[in-house]
């Protein structure tokens, strides 16, 4: 019976191992595409601001010409 106890103990003892590499793997590729992602913000950010800009510039144009 001790030996049965100790077989299953050390069964889930192993899920768990197994469970915690699974999310940790999960967790890091998440953080990695986060990571991807972040790399590009500044470029979106000044394409945006690029735009802005020139939207800007084009309605003051306008304005001037009436």
């Amino acid at each position: 019976m001790r030996m049965l106890s100790m077989l299953f103990a050390a069964a889930l003892a192993g899920c768990g191992v197994s469970e915690t590499a699974t999310v940790a793997a999960t967790v890091g590729a998440a953080k990695a595409k986060e990571a991807e992602q972040a790399k590009s913000l500044p470029a979106q950010v000044q394409g945006k601001l690029d735009e802005a800009a020139k939207v800007a510039e084009q309605k003051r144009e306008e304005a001037e010409g009436r």
